[in-house]
């Protein structure tokens, strides 16, 4: 599916007397844009197809992934939001998210029940991925956009806007390594969620079976610690979260 060529920019009148023309141009994927007293008024657009629309998104998003360009906040919006494809938006770079293993889900799955257990009764709520959340980073005016696999909120209820879009920052977030994600989740995210208000990111590394927990103030790291299996892993911001790393292990 390729793109549209340039449009031919052409007058009212030639528009009238050689419609048919301008129409074939059209189908062949070539946008014509009309004058009235040398002002652009309209265009004619090629029509395409919902299938059509979606693989021309698609290419879009792999021209940025793969081609190492940069696009706007507003762009990646405008793509992000008319696609089913499932990416992030970090440091002015889409990322395609492919589809996550079983190991994965099971991980998830525990982390979500845990969370959601303990926050049972609390002003905070879990939300698990795909959940787009935007970070506004400190002294910077576009956000990177990224779905956490479990995020959790604690100013949901004013930050939701009319489109159910949550809006906020998260007081947790949590993210399950792969090794396509690894680099990714251990220095872009954790400086995005640093330097953008998140007060505490647990990293779940499933290769080598370790919790890391991360704390951070005044858009800083205050504390860092790892717990390997059989330990306890314990929250510094939520007094009494905590989680049991055979237990959570034992599922991979």
């Amino acid at each position: 599916m390729g793109k549209y060529r340039e449009g031919l920019v052409i007058s009212a009148t030639e528009l009238k007397m050689n419609l048919g023309k301008y129409l074939d141009m059209t189908s062949d994927k070539k946008e014509v844009v009309i004058t009235k007293n040398n002002k652009k008024i309209s265009r004619l657009t090629p029509y395409i197809t919902e299938i059509e629309a979606y693989f021309t998104v698609k290419e879009n998003a792999h021209d940025y992934v793969y081609g190492g360009k940069k696009v706007s906040y507003s762009e990646f919006m405008q793509i992000y939001e008319n696609t089913t494809q499932r990416m992030e938006f970090i440091n002015g770079e889409i990322h395609l998210l492919s589809s996550p293993s079983s190991f994965h889900q099971d991980i998830l799955g525990y982390l979500y029940i845990l969370f959601n257990s303990y926050l049972k009764g609390k002003a905070c709520k879990a939300y698990v991925a795909p959940f787009g959340v935007h970070f506004y980073k400190k002294d910077l005016s576009e956000p990177d956009v990224m779905q956490p696999d479990i995020t959790v909120a604690c100013d949901y209820k004013t930050t939701i806007d009319e489109n159910g879009k949550y809006m906020g920052t998260p007081a947790l977030v949590a993210e399950i390594l792969s090794p396509g994600t690894r680099s990714k989740d251990m220095v872009d995210k954790l400086n995005t969620y640093m330097l953008s208000g998140v007060r505490e990111y647990w990293i779940i590394d499933i290769k080598n079976k370790s919790v890391y927990i991360y704390s951070f103030t005044d858009y800083s790291v205050e504390i860092m610690k790892s717990f390997n299996v059989g330990e306890t892993a314990l929250s510094f911001y939520f007094e009494g979260l905590k989680c049991e790393t055979k237990e959570l292990f034992e599922l991979i």
